[in-house]
Order: structure tokens, then sequence, then C-alpha cells
């Protein structure tokens, strides 16, 4: 399998999924199989789906049981067809058996993300435009869900809150107005992206009137007004980038993405997705 460094932040996250699961030990599986007892299991896509989270999926039978093998059969980003076999196990009956769950947790949540973002991802493939997650994501899976997003084809957003600066509604709210608050994030490190949030054309204008900002988000407008705000940044600004977000669906993305904007960043891809049909079975 292909090495991936894995944070570790991200093993402690996986460490305690398993803790949550096993607690002081899994009795069903100590009770009924002989601890000299050696299996192959299979990872099967019960449905078509996109793969991603193999490095997780390896990880949570490493902590487990480092000596058991995972062979992957198929590789993270891979849109493969129900039936598909996507990785094989070799080693002791008892940790398969005890690490299969987390293991399929994880594997199931992230093909299903990779799988969601793929169908966003398709729906605008012919334009110029991205597709990027938020930070509606599954607490303490961050990491997992935004590699899964990426695997799909998808592209991340800041990955928190200290990585970029993103003027929302509420900030604006408290702060007094748009003007306000970009001038309070001047003193932001050089090579730090800033982004404002305006929910109307007024807004826009506003945000475009400053030299400060990298990025503006169009906040749950409507197509058309977004194709005129579009327009108006345009002619306003060189270099500035037009993100659109807010209820986008499978449904609308083409017409938001046909507006011009260069980004739209949906959290439906993360918060919405349906866990894959995969199973792991002992041959």
């Amino acid at each position: 399998m292909t090495a991936h460094h894995i944070p570790p932040s991200v093993m402690d996250s996986i460490r305690n999924a398993l803790a949550e699961d096993i607690g002081h030990g899994d009795i069903t599986t100590t009770l009924t199989i002989d601890a000299s007892s050696r299996s192959e299991a299979v990872l099967t896509a019960k449905e078509d789906t996109v793969v991603a989270g193999l490095p997780f999926f390896e990880t949570v039978f490493s902590i487990v049981d480092p000596s058991v093998e995972i062979k992957a059969l198929t590789v993270d980003g891979q849109l493969i067809k129900k039936g598909s076999l996507i990785a094989s196990i070799h080693g002791s009956t008892r940790s398969i058996l005890t690490a299969e769950r987390v293991a399929l947790n994880i594997m199931q949540r992230l093909c299903g993300v990779a799988t969601l973002t793929r169908q966003f991802v398709s729906a605008v493939a012919d334009l110029p435009v991205k597709i990027v997650d938020t930070r509606k994501t599954t607490p303490n899976m961050r990491y997992m869900e935004k590699y899964a997003v990426r695997a799909g084809g998808g592209d991340n957003h800041r990955f928190g809150l200290y990585d970029g600066v993103l003027i929302k509604d509420n900030h604006i709210a408290a702060s007094g107005g748009i003007k306000n608050a970009i001038e309070k994030v001047k003193k932001t490190p050089l090579l730090t992206k800033i982004e404002v949030e305006v929910k109307n054309i007024e807004e826009l204008k506003e945000a475009l009137a400053t030299v400060s900002v990298d990025v503006i988000m169009l906040d749950n407008m409507d197509t058309e007004t977004m194709k005129h705000a579009v327009a108006i940044a345009r002619a306003a600004r060189i270099g500035v980038l037009i993100e659109a977000s807010g209820n986008v669906t499978l449904e609308n993305v083409r017409k938001i993405a046909e507006t011009g904007v260069d980004i739209i960043s949906t959290g439906y891809i993360t918060h919405s997705a349906k866990a894959a049909d995969i199973s792991l079975k002992i041959l």
C-alpha cells in the first residue's frame, strides 16, 4: 500500500475510536476464536463507489495488531463497480474481527464522501470552476473527510479557523460592518488569504472597494443575482476570486457554475454523504 503520512492527531482519533469500541476487550471474539487462528478476509464494494481511506483502514489494523497484512487491490480515487474487491486482509483472526467495525466505519464514511464529491465534480467537469468543501465535517474526522474530498476530485477550502481569514455574516454584524471588519484584519500575516462573505450587491461593492480582499463569497444568492455580482466583480477587480456558497445541491450546482464563479463551496459533500455499502468477510 502507498505510504501516507498520518498526523499524530488523526492517529489519536483512530486510537480513541478503537478504545470506544473495544473497551477492556472483545468478549465475543476471545470466547469463540482460538488465539492461534489465522484467516484471510476481503473488503468488498456492495455498490458502485469511489475508493477513499485505504491508509486509515490499514492504520486501524496496524494499531490493533501490526502483524496483520493489508493488500490494497484498488487505489484511493478509483471508481469501482459493485462486487469489486477493495483490499485483502491476512493475519490473526482475532485481530481482524476486533478491528473490523472501526476500520469499516471509517472506510464506508470516506468512500461515501468521495463518491458524492465525484458526482458534484462530474456535474461541472466542463466548466472552469472548482468544487470545494467546508468546515461542516464530522468532529475529529476533518482530516480524513477532507482527504476523501480530494480522492473524489474536489478541493479543500481552509482546514480550520487558523489557516485563513474568512469574514462571515456574524463577524460583520459584530464588528459593525464589512469595512470595519476588513480594516481589523489588515494586520494578518502577509501570505494569509483574506475572504469576505457578502449577501447582496451593496455588500459586494463595499468589499470590492478594499484591495485587501482576495476572495469574495457570494452567500445564498439566487443565480441571477450571482451572475450580476460576478460581472460587477470582474469589471471592478482583476484577480479577485469569486466563491458561491449556500444551499448547493446536485440539482443546482451546474446552474451556479454557469454564473461564472471560480469556486463553489458546499458542506453537503461532507455533512450529507451517505456511507458507502462495503463489507468485510472472512473467507
